[in-house]
Order: C-alpha cells, then sequence, then structure tokens
C-alpha cells in the first residue's frame, strides 16, 4: 500500500478499518474526481493554512464539491490574513508534499501544531475518503473512525460552517 506506513499500522492498532484505493497522482479534486466513480464516500478537500505571522496553522477539511469562504474563517479566528502554507510547513508539521495534504498527515504532529476546522456538513456523511499522506491513493473510512482517530492523535479540532 502507498502512503504512511505510521498510518497504517495507527489504524490497525485503533481496529480502524478502511477501503484502500490506489490511482495515478491525484494532487488536485479536479484530477482525483475521474478516480472516485463508484465509491460511495464523501471526497474531501484538505487546505492547509497559517496565519500572517506564521505562527499557527489550520487544516481546513471541506466537501470536495463546496468551496470554502476564507473571509469567514479569518473573521472567526482573528489571526488576520490567512495564507497557504509552504511546501516546507507542510512538510514539518504534517510531514506531506503538496497535492497530498490529508488529516492522516496529523501522525507527523508531535507537538499538536496544527488545529482543524471541518465542515459541519461532513458529520452527516458515513463514509470520507482521504490520501493517506500520499496521493497516489484514496482511503475510505467510516465518519466515526475518523473521529476516533482525530481523538487518538490529539490535535484540537472543531465543526465549523466553512461554506
Amino acid at each position: 500500500m502507498n502512503g504512511d506506513p505510521k498510518l497504517y499500522t495507527l489504524l490497525e492498532q485503533l481496529n480502524i478499518q478502511f477501503e484502500y484505493v490506489e490511482h495515478p497522482p491525484a494532487p488536485t479534486i479536479e484530477i482525483a474526481r475521474q478516480y472516485w466513480a463508484g465509491h460511495d464516500a464523501r471526497h474531501c478537500k484538505n487546505l492547509f493554512f497559517r496565519n500572517h505571522k506564521g505562527n499557527r496553522h489550520y487544516l481546513v477539511i471541506l466537501d470536495c464539491n463546496c468551496d470554502m469562504d476564507i473571509c469567514s474563517i479569518e473573521k472567526m479566528l482573528r489571526q488576520g490574513k490567512l495564507s497557504f502554507a509552504s511546501e516546507k510547513r507542510m512538510e514539518k508539521y504534517l510531514g506531506v508534499k503538496p497535492g497530498s495534504v490529508t488529516p492522516f498527515g496529523l501522525i507527523n504532529d508531535s507537538e499538536r501544531h496544527v488545529h482543524l476546522f471541518i465542515d459541519k456538513n461532513l458529520r452527516k456523511e458515513e463514509r470520507l475518503s482521504f490520501h493517506p499522506c500520499i496521493n497516489t491513493a484514496s482511503l475510505l473510512i467510516l465518519r466515526d473512525d475518523f473521529i476516533r482517530f482525530l481523538d487518538y492523535v490529539g490535535n484540537s479540532y472543531e465543526w465549523a460552517e466553512l461554506y
């Protein structure tokens, strides 16, 4: 299986089952869509931001078919303007390269630095889909197991209206 071996070990330890779907590199939602046909999971868009000072980082997870209102998040946070985090920051905090951003990368955030905002509409979905720290595969996982994963890794998160 492609992806971070630590992730698969952790999912096994947590008794979290998943469906593994291997595909060619899919660094964007537009490219990834062609590989999702026939899968019954809500595919997620994952965006990694930093605040204007560069001392806080946020992972935003939303339905891949929706666009996020970044101004609303900026107002919610009161951190000034947000910008996309650099490749260096992605590597440092999530252990991923651009095009592979995923909440599964939180296994590499030992300081629990990254805060998550998760689209509240995803609570209604039974299964969610994310890259396993590399964009040549997708993991389909039950929403409740995903929440269990988040609780285990210990990063702060909140459900929010993102669009």
